[in-house]
């Protein structure tokens, strides 16, 4: 039994923090997992795995060091200095031994000798230490501005991919291609590479000097060389295996331990703290017999090379002993090789144990480069649409005389001013659909030809069962998604024909969830038009009905929020959010769900702020509570993406279809 719940426990949050099923990601917006990911602490080993185009992703990712190419040089010359200087300095051993042998010298030109001998070993070694020491602050430094344009790039990227890719990714592992993969690429441009590069050295190097000094013992070390690497193999294989297992079930516990946390409430509510405390035993005796494992086998690796180094070196001592009794090889040459054959294996022992490393990082480069590769949202088209603010904080469109949909229609009607460029002309905030079909999925349709239109300062109310497509008609405004077909258009022009970031500035959004950025009060408003004075903010704070609340915190609106306004209440966030919408000055104001979550006192006050903000503004609100668009001048009811009642309170009522129906009671929101 109890293995039956660590098997589906496990499935459970594997699934979770790694789904490998494609097809299982595809979900609508608004559904999308937001919490978990590889992003918790043992995400890094899940990441790992071979690369799948190995050549390519190098070659990409070098691009990125090799715009520091002179500094690449001096770390290539460093690092065959310091190897260079290591093998010399190891070499010049032999003559000071040889000297100390010789019989035909006196006792001051013995001293005499070995002092001129260790002199010059000691200015070869600090030369070799000058060169490391070099390679490593430049390397580190060209490691770090690679990792900085990579963060940069990825970062960039971010802020251009449409909506569809956060709704269909989960955000824990977004955020892991920041944490994990680049970390572990940054590590394997710190030192990895100049590892391998210093050991490729080391290797040639040494060999170069074991044959000139004896064949003989060079090929009885070399004999020494496939059993270590079958050795390393053989270790590594069971190694990685265990590792990965190890990295999965503290993936598995992580995910446990932030879900359990997450609900505590629930936990409590229910009594389930005894069945919790025994799920977590479950998963946590299960990592650790996974880390005895790994960890052994981790630890095994250097002690068997280390051993087998050591019986090398003793093979290779008494035979060469044997030789300088019987052949007249000397004994600085003796001592400096056997001092090389313990070297050779070292090398060749850093490398073997980079490969997971190099694999992990090209792995995670990979998985960047993904998020990089993903297409972007399509570039606004030539000669858009812009809308600007005047100095009176009235909003304008620039329409170019060049735009395909002014030479196929001609000058725009409304026009105030034009000059041999462009027209202009005031936005007044008329929203028009027209036969808009639309899915998130193409073989799964969500809005079924709607048609409806707001004149400017018109409330527009949508109610309808989850699902019946309310909030995705908000988001084909604002243009995250482009529909399959028909046109949206925004005072006669469709949102095709206007820039993106001018049309999503200037319509404003309050949503059902609020999200507060780590800053004050002041700067969470501001968020809505960073050039607002405080003057502004304030006015636009006492607009929503905020400006009490927020005078009574510990700084007022220098308060520092954090963790998404933890400290708030949920309706103070609400009004905060709704401040910020109103230093927007957008002329459109999409209010979804906005009192969905908070208390009836909590609703009036937002209610009020609300209205403020409605004011001489064309508002589309999705409302859960019906009591809330009463006063609209037109209500949408939607079931199955499709409007099947339209008309105000009163009219809707009489009609005695859905909405009455609904608003009576005799019938529930799903």
């Amino acid at each position: 039994m109890k293995q039956e719940r660590l098997n589906y426990l496990t499935r459970k949050y594997e699934t979770k923090l790694n789904p490998s099923n494609e097809e299982e990601m595809s979900v609508k917006p608004m559904e999308g997992r937001r919490h978990g990911g590889p992003g918790g602490p043992g995400g890094r080993g899940m990441m790992g795995g071979k690369p799948k185009n190995t050549k390519a992703t190098i070659k990409r990712l070098f691009s990125y060091i090799a715009k520091d190419k002179w500094k690449l040089f001096i770390v290539l010359f460093c690092i065959i200095a310091g190897a260079a200087g290591n093998l010399a300095g190891s070499y010049l051993l032999r003559p000071i031994i040889n000297g100390l042998t010789d019989t035909g010298k006196t006792g001051t030109q013995l001293l005499a000798g070995l002092i001129q001998g260790v002199f010059t070993m000691a200015v070869v070694y600090i030369v070799a230490i000058a060169a490391q020491y070099l390679q490593s602050r430049i390397m580190v430094t060209i490691s770090q501005d690679a990792i900085q344009r990579l963060r940069n790039e990825l970062f960039e990227k971010l802020q251009k991919l449409p909506v569809r890719y956060y709704d269909t990714n989960n955000n824990g592992d977004i955020m892991s291609r920041f944490t994990n993969d680049v970390d572990v690429i940054s590590e394997m441009l710190n030192n990895t590479v100049v590892q391998l590069i210093s050991g490729a050295i080391s290797i040639v190097g040494t060999l170069s000097l074991m044959i000139y000094t004896n064949i003989w013992l060079t090929l009885i070390t070399i004999v020494m060389v496939p059993l270590m690497l079958k050795a390393v193999s053989g270790i590594g294989k069971r190694s990685r295996k265990y590792y990965k297992a190890q990295q999965a079930a503290i993936g598995t516990m992580n995910g446990y331990i932030e879900e359990t946390i997450t609900g505590q409430k629930v936990v409590k509510v229910f009594n389930h703290e005894e069945s919790a405390r025994e799920e977590f035993d479950y998963l946590n005796q299960d990592l650790r017999g996974k880390q005895i494992r790994a960890q052994f086998f981790g630890g095994i690796m250097g002690p068997v090379m280390g051993n087998m180094g050591q019986v090398s070196y003793s093979l290779t001592a008494a035979i060469g002993g044997i030789l300088c009794v019987l052949r007249g090889f000397d004994i600085g040459g003796l001592t400096v090789f056997v001092n090389y054959s313990r070297q050779f294996s070292r090398p060749i022992n850093e490398v073997a144990m980079q490969v997971n490393t190099i694999f992990s990082a090209l792995a995670g480069a990979e998985r960047v480069f993904a998020v990089m590769d993903e297409a972007p949202e399509a570039e606004d088209v030539p000669n858009a649409i812009t809308i600007e603010e005047n100095m009176d904080g009235r909003h304008c469109y620039v329409i170019p005389k060049e735009n395909a949909f002014v030479k196929e229609h001609g000058k725009p009607e409304g026009t105030v001013h034009e000059n041999e460029q462009n027209y202009y002309a005031e936005v007044k905030g008329a929203i028009v659909l027209n036969d808009v079909t639309f899915g998130y999925n193409p073989d799964k349709i969500i809005l079924k030809h709607i048609s409806l239109y707001a004149k400017p300062g018109q409330k527009i109310a949508f109610v309808g069962s989850t699902g019946a497509g309310k909030t995705t008609i908000t988001n084909l405004i604002n243009r995250f998604y482009d529909i399959n077909s028909g046109e949206i258009l925004m005072d006669g022009f469709p949102i095709t024909q206007i820039a993106r970031d001018s049309l999503r500035r200037n319509i404003a959004m309050v949503l059902q969830d609020t999200h507060l950025f780590t800053g004050t009060v002041r700067e969470n408003i501001r968020y809505g038009r960073l050039n607002a004075t405080d003057e502004e903010v304030e006015q636009a704070a006492k607009m929503a009905s905020a400006h009490s609340f927020i005078m009574r915190l510990e700084h007022g609106y220098d308060t520092v929020l954090e963790g998404d306004g933890v400290n708030l209440s949920q309706g103070q966030r609400q009004l905060i959010n709704i401040a910020r919408a109103a230093i927007s000055r957008a002329p459109i104001l999409i209010l979804d769900e906005a009192t969905s979550s908070v208390d009836t006192r909590t609703e009036k006050h937002i209610e009020k702020g609300m209205d403020r903000l409605m004011a001489e503004r064309t508002t589309l609100v999705i409302a859960h509570r019906l009591s809330t668009v009463r006063d609209a001048d037109a209500i949408m009811v939607l079931e199955q993406g499709e409007i099947i009642e339209r008309g105000d309170h009163d009219t809707l009522l009489a009609q005695k279809g859905r909405y009455y129906e609904l608003y009576t009671g005799k019938t529930e929101l799903d």
